[in-house]
């Protein structure tokens, strides 16, 4: 199993990014997908889910209505594309499957 985030990076508060997963080395469409963080000096937290299909979504309070999670079971990846950032926002994101599998992270910094 391989994750490898993308898209990460310094963004002014109100921006907006996208990040992107890749998946390999198993067969994508039958696992739900999730996105993480963790900020300095705090726990990760989970940011998003999606089932395997795609048909539910669920997002942390803190995020909901400013990002959006998907996924291209065809590509073998998901994003998360957010949307009115925030400084709180800032942490390293994370590519998840369960049971134990991360990404490596991308750096998700939100200031002017």
């Amino acid at each position: 199993v391989q994750l490898v985030e993308s898209g990460g990076g310094l963004v002014q508060p109100g921006g907006s990014l996208r990040l992107s997963c890749t998946a390999s080395g198993f067969t994508f469409s039958g696992y739900a997908m999730s996105w993480y963080r963790q900020a300095p000096g705090k726990e990760r937290e989970l940011v998003a889910r999606i089932t395997n299909a795609g048909g539910s979504r669920n997002y942390a309070d803190s995020v909901k209505g400013r990002f959006t999670i998907s996924r291209d079971n065809a590509k073998n990846t998901v994003s998360l594309q957010m949307n009115s950032l925030k400084p709180e926002d800032t942490a390293v994101y994370y590519c998840y499957r369960a049971p134990d599998y991360w990404g490596q992270g991308t750096q998700v910094t939100v200031s002017s």
